[in-house]
């Protein structure tokens, strides 16, 4: 039995090829289903004869699920978010489930997105915004939509999140710096309102401020032409920093390149820079960028984790897990005496080996 139309083929038109009932069609289809193998796979090859591919919007009408996950994301020219929504789309398909990426405009509107969010029915929300505020994430768990926060926190503990633990990372850069003999610091901001920067920012200048030195601030705001003033900034002055930390490796990547091709300073002879996230241009020879390395598999795992625990339970209630941050010592920074140890191809710092 052949297609002879365009029209589209029925699970019953299945069914009757195959010699099976309309529910052993639909059961075939549905992951994690009861059916004999026999069954299955007379199913499969009517379906294959037909051309027939099962009707997702039907079927979530049928099952109250669209087994979609919204994910609200930013700041594109930031490779650490490209990264994350491959392993998070590889992720949620190996659940049978499907990514639909909202893109936030960067201007903090939240009405649009809400709006667009409830017209596809998802079953929950990954926020990976930095600029966009809580006031989403409470619309969202107001409608009984499951959320939870990534690479971000909550202003409250009232929604779920994943995160490194920023504030210590940071302080394991200053110590890495302090190891090194720099005595000028500068940090590049992202937005000020982003809490990932402020634990980054706060962990940096806490532990600098304990030795008696001071901070000099310049906000990039994951801005390119932002970023690229504010290094033009901190390098004109009449003592321009010998260290300087960005709160993302996108940023500091640009504050590398004003270092060396605008101002002529020698990378890390006399400046060091480090960033934050382990990027893949991170690892590229021409920078070969010291980061703090936040690891994405094991931040996506537990975001999933997360989410589905909320999906199959029906509550919503908040867990923050925070992973920590390795610190991979690459050839932007001068390298301290000791607490750098080798592993794996890799160079990690230990400030406990310095203390």
């Amino acid at each position: 039995m052949k297609r002879k139309s365009f029209a589209p083929v029925t699970s019953q038109q299945v069914a009757q090829l195959a010699g099976v009932s309309q529910s052993a069609v639909s059961r075939t289809f549905t992951p994690g289903a009861s059916i004999s193998p026999a069954t299955r796979e007379k199913v499969m090859q009517a379906a294959r004869e037909l051309g027939y591919r099962p009707n997702a919007l039907a079927r979530s009408l049928n099952t109250a699920r669209s087994r979609i996950i919204g994910v609200v994301i930013s700041w594109f020219d930031n490779h650490f978010y490209p990264q994350v929504l491959e392993v998070l789309a590889q992720q949620l398909d190996a659940l049978n489930y499907h990514l639909l990426l909202f893109v936030e405009n960067r201007d903090g509107t939240v009405d649009k997105i809400f709006d667009q969010i409830m017209q596809y029915r998802v079953d929950g929300i990954v926020l990976a915004s930095v600029s966009l505020s809580d006031a989403l994430s409470q619309e969202c768990q107001a409608a009984g939509i499951p959320v939870v926060l990534f690479n971000r926190a909550a202003d409250d503990a009232l929604t779920s999140s994943v995160n490194t633990d920023n504030c210590a990372a940071a302080r394991q850069i200053a110590e890495f710096l302090l190891a090194g003999g720099h005595q000028r610091f500068a940090y590049v901001a992202g937005l000020p309102d982003s809490s990932v920067n402020q634990l980054r920012q706060q962990g940096f200048s806490e532990t600098l401020a304990a030795r008696g030195l001071t901070l000099q601030v310049v906000q990039g705001n994951y801005d390119r032409e932002q970023t690229l003033q504010a290094a033009r900034s901190l390098f004109n002055r009449a003592t321009p920093p010998d260290a300087v930390f960005a709160a993302t490796d996108h940023m500091a990547l640009m504050v590398m390149d004003v270092a060396r091709y605008e101002f002529g300073l020698a990378i890390p002879e006399q400046l060091s820079v480090v960033g934050y996230d382990d990027v893949g241009p991170a690892g590229w020879p021409s920078y070969a960028l010291t980061s703090a390395s936040q690891p994405v598999q094991a931040m996506v795992d537990a975001t999933v984790a997360l989410l589905m625990k909320q999906i199959d339970s029906g509550t919503l209630a908040p867990e923050q897990i925070q992973i920590p941050a390795t610190l991979v010592v690459r050839h932007s920074a001068r390298r301290p005496r000791v607490g750098v140890v080798e592993s794996d191809g890799y160079s990690w710092f230990r400030p406990e080996d310095v203390k």
